[in-house]
């Protein structure tokens, strides 16, 4: 793999760590503040998607997975953040 490509790869990872992170933390906070189940999930959806990036991203630059693997490990987990979320939507 080109030098480029590894790069925008730990860029972009490292975007989605920052901006995911920031968005459970708030999604987080304000389920402390008023208790609301939806919002808990809500942090926990968001939460899963960015630890499956990140260990995805892992994975792949430094533990030498393929790509195909990180990609697979990172659909999984975004996956399943993703019914995290849709599951929030219902919570009351």
């Amino acid at each position: 793999m080109s030098q480029a490509l590894s790069i925008a790869i730990v860029v972009s990872k490292t975007v989605i760590f920052v901006l995911g992170t920031a968005i459970a933390y708030i999604a987080y906070r304000a389920h402390r503040r008023t208790g609301s189940p939806s919002l808990r999930a809500l942090a926990v959806g968001f939460g899963i998607v960015t630890v499956g990036a990140f260990l995805a991203g892992i994975a792949h630059q430094l533990l030498g997975v393929g790509l195909r693997t990180g990609v697979l490990i990172n659909s999984v987990l975004t996956a399943f953040g993703f019914a995290a979320i849709v599951y929030s939507l219902y919570v009351e």
